[in-house]
């Protein structure tokens, strides 16, 4: 069984990861707690040197979207399938189904792979629970936008 996946759903709940990013990431929501706790600098937020350009160059931001673009994209296919196999097998509300599919991956993948790595790394708990909580706000969002589309777009 090949699930039946809505593609413009998909394509807008990746694209809801970069303003849900956006939000999160601003000085007055969680950025400057996020920049301090990680240790990230101007000049080391988006791998740049401080070179042409300067602090905040925007060639040096090109490569970070570009993967996070690629891998939410990645999320947002596997968040529908997943969901439509829900959907599938446990009948119901698809909007519902959704959002618990997307709370159960973020659980059983997301948040446990960052506990993880995040103990072992030596990483601050406030870091940990605040990427974490980036992840479910993320995927929680996605599931919306995928549960509302519903399955097919035909």
């Amino acid at each position: 069984m090949i699930p039946e996946i809505n593609f413009w759903a998909v394509l807008l709940a990746t694209l809801s990861s970069m303003v849900v990013g956006s939000v999160w990431c601003t000085p007055r929501v969680f950025g400057n707690y996020w920049r301090r706790v990680a240790k990230v600098t101007q000049d080391r937020e988006f791998g740049g040197s401080g070179g042409p350009g300067g602090p905040g160059d925007a060639r040096a931001a090109v490569k970070p979207i570009l993967v996070t673009l690629l891998v939410s994209f990645v999320s947002a296919w596997v968040l529908a399938g997943s969901a439509a196999i829900s959907q599938h097998f446990y009948g119901g509300n698809f909007l519902a189904n959704t959002l618990v599919t997307a709370v159960i991956l973020w659980a059983g993948f997301t948040a446990a792979r960052f506990i993880t790595h995040d103990a072992f790394e030596g990483r601050p708990a406030g870091l940990t629970v605040l990427n974490c909580a980036h992840e479910l706000a993320t995927l929680t969002v996605m599931g919306l936008i995928i549960g509302l589309f519903g399955i097919s777009a035909a």
